[in-house]
């Protein structure tokens, strides 16, 4: 007979509540089916056994349950069943007509209800990680360093460009996390998306502000025969530069906006989908984020490509030293295509339908604390108040899984924005690549090993029904290989001869046998060479060009017969351009009497304009490697985000996913750059001359730059490892329990529910009620 309730009943949660309602007591097979009623209405009534007089199966139970609006305590009220019934304890059942239904406010058609659902959820928040990806890890690492020639910035004040993101993103990401975990989440991702659109069109803002971009230098100007002047008394003041606050002002609205796709967007997903699907739809997401910078590098190449004034023609070639690219492009479509993609995110309910029976199922595998204070976080309204914000964050830290787990992050995020960074440096200075075709070299390598790999780790996740302990231990695999993949960073090339910096000058003086005695010096620093501009003026200055007053400013390298690079063409010596090459489109430089002449020339004194080529056939061997090393390192990023979220109670996924993001930012993202920066720094040979300031670098010595960088990788690889093997160690699952509300074991039986076996009469007694809390009829 059914079990009624009073409207005075207690439970020890609401959770006690819905797996009264979700299951039907053991013991009694005819209870197996709920009955048509009970399952409309998703009633919280128990039943109990049935009585002679009880209606079969075939008859519909007619509920009787206790209200509020009872007159007296403990009496029977016959209610009829309706969709939007009150519970008890003030619990609703949402209706999937109104709460659950896609659209904006009162703007809710028919035609929209088709994108209602966990696929087409992750479609929107995919793209919108992609286009994060692109804009802010992709196009920027592009084309930073032609911002910086473009408006005479300097190179820490790139640097604070680019952590301006990092910044707003952990200012931001405490209050996003928190107080959107528990609110409405696509409205948090919808707006968040819609300012990141506006950062970008801040971004580009410049360059529809400032004067046009004009470097067109007369053809003599860098020869020998031309009167030079230094372009320090011809340089204006720091106007230009004023210009870093409003990119530091895009990228401060990137931050914000971008903040809740990788915390409330996760969270979503794992909300709204079942525990075995998961893994898949987060590795989606998180390859979809991958992607986007490697998509970022490709389209950041090719705008490099295109002269930033694009209505204007010039003579220059993308190789020339003062060539600027249309950088903007890509934020403005960037832009364009995130204000689009906001306004169906901005559409979605608090929760997909199907949501609550995803959730009624979903097993706990959170970190049991010795001290049993994780506990806390089963309480309904905990995390709603600020006031229990100090108490998440150290239940947060007290659960060593989850610190080692961030750490991880940390360490990975290190190596991965270190080398997203500085990558297509190290490709441009080992292998002598233009800085376009080392972009788009990386990109291509980044796509399949990076994207693939992210993909790949949630696949095997669901595959192999991984738990926690499991994925863990898989990532420290992943991460023990990507370690081994890390010394490709052993092998390097050899640095280009340049004349006065790597290997002194020839003068026409010495012959092929003088010049193997010199070979030596390629891969070493110029002994000669010494920081202060002043002592590399005399090594850049010999008898062969020491009539030309040639000045430091004015890089423009020429590659000579004698296969050896010069400062420009006036330190080569050259007097005059002999004609433009055909096939490079390419000019060469005649009358050059610092070159020595080669037989392949035919001739002495020539040069051709741009840096020597490099003999080195490394590459098709570096690049197999070190596609190994990233699909290994994203192997175990969506991975460990799903450890996160199943090591912590399910209030606090959303606010553990933030923190997580502080910790990745404030020990990876932000100092990452700034110790593989530092480390290329150290391998610079020649830098670059600001009218008695140093600018960037434009000759690197790769071999100490491969050794600087390896061991870099090394420790933060190592560690890595390191922490993946302490979270396995400590971590403590729940007590072996049933996998949840009305889920079958094994053995195809019902499994027992975590609550109290009912009397033998079949009522439930509760002695807070003020008189007889249940009536069996």
């Amino acid at each position: 007979m059914p079990v009624l309730l009073n409207a005075d009943s207690s439970f020890s949660s609401k959770q006690e509540l819905l797996d009264l309602q979700d299951c039907p007591l053991s013991g009694d097979p005819s209870l197996d089916t709920p009955s048509p009623v009970d399952s409309q209405i998703g009633s919280p009534v128990g039943s109990g056994p049935r009585s002679p007089d009880t209606p079969g199966p075939d008859v519909p139970i007619q509920p009787h349950i206790f209200t509020g609006a009872s007159s007296v305590p403990g009496e029977t009220y016959g209610v009829e069943t309706k969709p939007h019934a009150e519970t008890p304890l003030g619990l609703q059942v949402i209706s999937p007509d109104s709460d659950q239904l896609c659209g904006w406010g009162a703007l809710t058609p028919k035609a929209m209800q088709v994108f209602n659902t966990p696929r087409w959820v992750l479609f929107f928040l995919s793209v919108a990680a992609f286009l994060q990806g692109m804009i802010v890890n992709g196009l920027i690492n592009t084309v930073i360093t032609s911002i910086e020639r473009r408006f005479d910035l300097h190179s820490y004040e790139t640097g604070l460009i680019v952590s301006s993101y990092d910044i707003a993103a952990c200012i931001w990401v405490v209050f996003v996390s928190y107080f959107g975990g528990t609110g409405h989440k696509p409205r948090w991702l919808g707006w968040g998306v819609l300012i990141m659109a506006l950062g970008s069109l801040v971004f580009a803002l410049p360059h529809f502000t400032s004067p046009p971009y004009q470097a067109s230098l007369p053809e003599q100007t860098g020869m020998c025969s031309a009167n030079h002047t230094s372009s320090c008394q011809d340089k204006e003041g720091g106007e230009m530069s004023n210009y870093r606050f409003v990119f530091m002002l895009g990228q401060f609205l990137h931050g914000i906006g971008a903040t809740p796709i990788y915390t409330l967007g996760v969270t979503y997903l794992d909300e709204n989908v079942n525990s075995k699907s998961a893994p898949v739809y987060v590795g989606v997401f998180y390859t979809a984020a991958v992607l986007g910078p490697a998509v970022g590098y490709l389209l950041g190449g090719y705008f490099l490509s295109i002269f930033t004034e694009i209505h204007l023609t010039t003579e220059m070639t993308p190789e020339d030293p003062h060539w600027i690219g249309a950088w903007w492009i890509g934020f403005l479509a960037g832009g364009a295509a995130a204000l689009l993609i906001s306004f169906p995110i901005l559409g979605y309910p608090r929760q997909l339908p199907g949501s609550q029976e995803y959730a009624s199922k979903r097993v706990s595998e959170a970190h049991q604390l010795k001290d049993g204070s994780h506990t806390t976080a089963s309480d309904p309204q905990f995390g709603k108040s600020v006031k229990d914000m100090p108490r998440s964050v150290l239940l947060l830290l007290k659960n060593p899984t989850f610190v080692f787990l961030c750490l991880t992050v940390a360490t990975e995020a290190t190596l991965v924005a270190g080398v997203s960074t500085f990558g297509p440096k190290f490709l441009e200075s080992q292998f002598n690549l233009s800085a376009s075709e080392a972009s788009t070299l990386f990109g291509f390598v980044v796509v399949p090993g990076g994207g693939g790999g992210t993909l790949l780790g949630g696949y095997i996740v669901k595959r192999f029904k991984l738990r926690c302990r499991g994925i863990i231990r898989f990532c420290m695999v992943c991460a023990m290989v990507g370690l081994a993949a890390i010394f490709i960073f052993l092998i390097h090339c050899s640095s280009v001869p340049m004349a006065g910096v790597t290997a002194p000058y020839q003068s026409g003086l010495m012959g092929k046998q003088q010049l193997e005695q010199y070979k030596h010096l390629y891969d070493k620093p110029s002994k000669l060479q010494s920081g202060n501009s002043f002592s590399l003026d005399l090594n850049l200055t010999v008898d062969c060009n020491v009539n030309c007053s040639c000045i430091r400013e004015l890089y423009n390298p020429v590659c000579g017969a004698d296969n050896m690079m010069y400062y420009s063409p006036c330190h080569a010596g050259c007097t005059s351009i002999n004609h433009t090459d055909v096939s490079t489109g390419k000019q060469v430089y005649s009358g050059c009497s610092c070159v020595v002449g080669n037989v392949s020339w035919g001739e002495e004194g020539f040069a051709l304009a741009g840096k020597c080529g490099n003999s080195c056939d490394l590459l098709p061997v570096f690049l197999p490697v070190f596609f190994i090393a990233i699909t290994f390192t994203f192997l175990c990023q969506s991975p460990t985000v799903t450890a996160i979220l199943r090591c912590v109670p399910d209030s606090q996924r959303s606010f553990a996913l933030g923190i997580q993001l502080i910790v990745m930012r404030t020990l990876g993202t932000i100092p990452g750059p700034i110790a593989f920066g530092a480390m290329i720094d150290i391998s610079c040979l020649l830098w670059q001359d600001k009218c008695g300031e140093q600018g960037s670098c434009y000759l690197y010595q790769n071999s100490d730059m491969s050794r600087y960088i390896l061991i870099t990788a090394i420790i933060y690889k190592a560690l890595g490892a390191i922490f993946f093997l302490l979270a396995s160690i400590l971590y403590k699952p729940p007590p072996e329990s049933p996998q949840n509300s009305c889920e079958s074991s094994d053995q195809g039986k019902m499994s027992e529910l975590p609550i109290k076996d009912p009397p033998e009469d079949g009522v439930i007694v509760n002695p807070h009620a003020r008189s007889a809390s249940l009536t069996s009829v």
